[in-house]
């Protein structure tokens, strides 16, 4: 089986995935992983791969087109389409049995977000799934990715002694993020939403507020359990 992560720190994934039972699943030819770096695409002289996020907000947002452009480079390498991953608070939380159902396939890439998140779009664009590992957040999506592939490469043949167990984790409660979008205003055919060029923080506040309770419905209704009906 192969991994590959997408990640702005290619050596902190490095540092890890060489080492315990990682290391032991590669050493054996279980498992081969690898790093990407996003700013090898970024396509500036400055490797800069984040901008403003639209409709305002606080810290900054990874573009879509370096992300892109890193997977289609990896795709053309492997000569196959991995199955996309991206890491995000937001996602369906990760299970034991999603772990063993992925243990299943060739090839997976995990993307890793930093900074406020990525792009919409390009998660639209390419991305098979998100996953998160708690209901908490945290800098960067590196240390999830590692977190699954680890959980991936407990359940691969070999990688284990007959003596070691496998173990399950648990989770938080709280509402999923809204879509998030940044610079260009439309992207391979791909609008960002016009209330978030509105400048209308009142509507842009109503619109993130319905968005993030949509995803949660859909995505994680129990996270809804107790709220009051009238508000929401």
């Amino acid at each position: 089986m192969r991994i590959d992560i997408m990640t702005l720190f290619p050596e902190m994934c490095a540092a890890v995935y060489g080492e315990s039972i990682l290391g032991r699943a590669v050493d054996k030819g279980i498992l081969t992983v690898e790093s990407v770096n996003i700013r090898d695409f970024a396509g500036n002289k400055h490797n800069s791969v984040d901008d403003a996020p639209y409709g305002g907000g606080a810290g900054m947002l990874m573009q879509a087109e370096p992300i892109w452009a890193c997977f289609e480079d990896l795709c053309a390498r492997l000569g196959t389409r991995p199955h996309l991953i991206y890491m995000s608070p937001r996602g369906r939380v990760l299970t034991q049995q999603r772990a063993k159902e992925l243990a299943q396939l060739d090839n997976i890439a995990i993307l890793c977000g930093h900074y406020e998140g990525v792009d919409q779009r390009v998660i639209d664009e390419i991305v098979d799934e998100e996953l998160s590992i708690g209901d908490y957040v945290l800098t960067g999506g590196e240390l999830p990715a590692l977190v699954l592939t680890d959980c991936i490469a407990r359940m691969l043949d070999g990688t284990l002694s007959s003596a070691e167990g496998r173990e399950n984790e648990s989770h938080y409660n709280g509402l999923l993020e809204y879509p998030q979008y940044t610079r260009p205003p439309v992207w391979r055919g791909r609008e960002v939403p016009e209330v978030l060029l509105s400048g209308h923080h009142l509507n842009i506040e109503k619109w993130r507020r319905e968005q993030s309770l949509a995803i949660t419905a859909e995505r994680r209704p129990d996270l809804l359990d107790g709220r009051t009906a009238e508000k929401e």
